[in-house]
Parts: structure tokens; C-alpha cells; sequence
């Protein structure tokens, strides 16, 4: 793979990892799967645990990873309250969830839950912010990443940015897939283009929560030190998709934000599932306190 930008294209419908076809290898979240996960503070929130821990902490986490090179491909997760509520829903994406050696509090959600039980100097680490540290890092240190998912078009504008920011960090490959779903033939070779590609990282934009078991159930497959979910990080970075101003975003408010300006996109999410899950995360909350 070329160290210059390469990005690959291909049209149709966006491939839904979650499909029967995808579901092939067993869950992993056993002791020996989980072995050597992180040990930073966590809260519980609807039997989900979230580490509490900070972009650039986050950044200290892949760099151990990548300096390892055993063979093993770890897992982040980075979500917030969508994250907990499907993992609150579906058994299958507890387990996946709660098996990444990182889950990364991207909304501010459970902050929020984690300070009313008595966590305090806690704040989220939203993906975009990762991978701006990362690659801040990366760029000091030569590392490389790879981009799958999103649009061909935030690809390009990605990989233009980074490569004209970070010159110093390697884009080992970026690939958008068919907007269908894959072939067996065609989930191996991207599995193939990726590991000969010999990323540090695997940045994956697919949506929670099927970027996360995309991730899950290729692990055994990735050789590549660390694979994250960064949902739509791809585009805040790119500069195709603008952020809210930071006092809102420390504010806790980058919800409505975006909620504003993709209230199609996002108005499943904020107004039918983010209710259910103040509703499930406050009868929590208020059991504990009468134990």
C-alpha cells in the first residue's frame, strides 16, 4: 500500500454488519478475551461498564497497544447513552460492548450519571477528539491509520486534510464500502487490503452499533494493533460536517446541535431513544440509592 493517501470507491446501499451473514464467530467475552482490558475508574450504568477517561489518556491507551505488536487486534468502543440503551436492549451488543477493552464515554450521558454517583474531574472524549490527538501524535511519531466507512466524498476531504496537517502520520489506505451487502468474496479481500495495508490503527464509520460489531467480529482476522468505532468523527475532522462551539459541547449540549441541523438523521435517536433511556438509566439510579 502506497504511504500517500489512497482512497478506494464504490457505490450501492451502506452493507448492515449486523445481518445474519455477519453473525459467524461466537461472541468473545470470556476472561481469557477480556485479559488484560482497562484498568482505568469505570461507572456501571444498565449493567454496561464505561471507562472514565480522557482523549489524550485514550491516545496513552493506543500507543501501548501499537507498541506491543503481538498479534492481538483490541477493541475501543466510543458512544454514549445510543451505546448504553442498544447494549440495555440486545444481550449480543452487551456482550460485544462490554468485551472492547475500551468503551469511551463519547456523549455526555454518562458523565452526567457518573457524577450523580460521585465521580468527580470527569468529562466525555468524543471520537473526533481522539483521533485530532492521535493524529497529533502521530504525526510526532509516524504512525499510520486506515479509514473505512462513510462517504467516498469525506474520505477524499479526510485523507486531503490529514495529509496536509499531519504529513508526518502515514494513511496506510481508506475504503468506503458498497452501499449493499458485501459477498463473502468481497469481506474477505477487504479484511486482506486492511492487514497488507499494516495499519497501527483501523478507524471504522459505519454508526454505532454497527461499526462495533463489524469490529467484534472480525478481531480474530485484523492484524492491526487497535480497531475503533468512531461513527461520525470521520466528518468532524474532514471539516465536511461542522461541530458545535466548545462552550456547548463542555456544556453537555452538542446534542441539540446536531440535532439541529440533522433533525432527519438524528430525531429517532433524541427523541424516541434518548427519553427511554433517561427513563431506564433514572429507575437505576434511584434502586441504587434505596439499596
Amino acid at each position: 500500500m502506497d504511504t500517500t493517501a489512497t482512497v478506494t470507491m464504490a457505490t450501492g446501499t451502506k452493507t448492515n454488519p449486523s445481518n445474519d451473514r455477519d453473525r459467524q464467530e461466537p461472541v468473545l467475552n470470556t476472561p481469557e478475551a477480556r485479559q488484560g482490558a482497562c484498568a482505568e475508574p469505570s461507572v456501571n450504568i444498565l449493567g454496561s461498564r464505561v471507562h472514565l477517561i480522557s482523549p489524550a489518556c485514550t491516545v496513552d491507551h493506543i500507543e501501548s497497544w501499537i507498541g506491543k505488536r503481538d498479534g492481538r487486534c483490541r477493541q475501543a468502543v466510543v458512544t454514549g447513552f445510543h451505546g448504553l440503551l442498544e447494549a440495555h436492549k440486545s444481550p449480543r451488543i452487551h456482550s460485544i460492548l462490554n468485551s472492547a477493552e475500551l468503551w469511551v464515554p463519547d456523549g455526555i450521558a454518562p458523565i452526567w450519571l457518573a457524577r450523580l454517583h460521585g465521580h468527580r474531574n470527569v468529562d466525555r472524549a468524543p471520537g473526533t477528539e481522539i483521533m485530532s490527538e492521535f493524529l497529533k501524535r502521530a504525526h510526532q511519531k509516524g504512525y499510520s491509520s486506515y479509514f473505512y466507512g462513510d462517504t467516498e466524498e469525506t474520505l477524499a476531504a479526510l485523507c486531503e486534510k490529514v495529509g496536509r496537517e499531519s504529513p508526518g502520520h502515514r494513511i496506510a489506505g481508506a475504503y468506503s464500502p458498497p452501499f449493499r451487502p458485501l459477498t463473502q468474496s468481497e469481506e474477505a479481500e477487504i479484511v486482506a487490503r486492511i492487514n497488507a495495508a499494516r495499519p497501527d490503527v483501523l478507524w471504522v464509520a459505519l454508526g454505532m452499533p454497527k461499526q462495533d460489531i463489524w469490529i467484534h467480529e472480525r478481531l480474530a482476522r485484523l492484524n492491526v494493533p487497535v480497531a475503533i468505532g468512531v461513527g461520525a468523527a470521520f466528518a468532524f475532522v474532514a471539516g465536511t460536517v461542522s461541530r458545535c462551539p466548545q462552550w456547548m459541547g463542555r456544556a453537555g449540549f452538542e446534542w441539540v446541535y446536531r440535532f439541529i441541523r440533522e433533525p432527519g438523521k438524528l430525531w429517532r435517536r433524541d427523541l424516541l431513544d434518548g427519553p427511554r433511556f433517561i427513563f431506564y438509566a433514572g429507575m437505576e439510579f434511584f434502586k441504587k440509592r434505596e439499596c
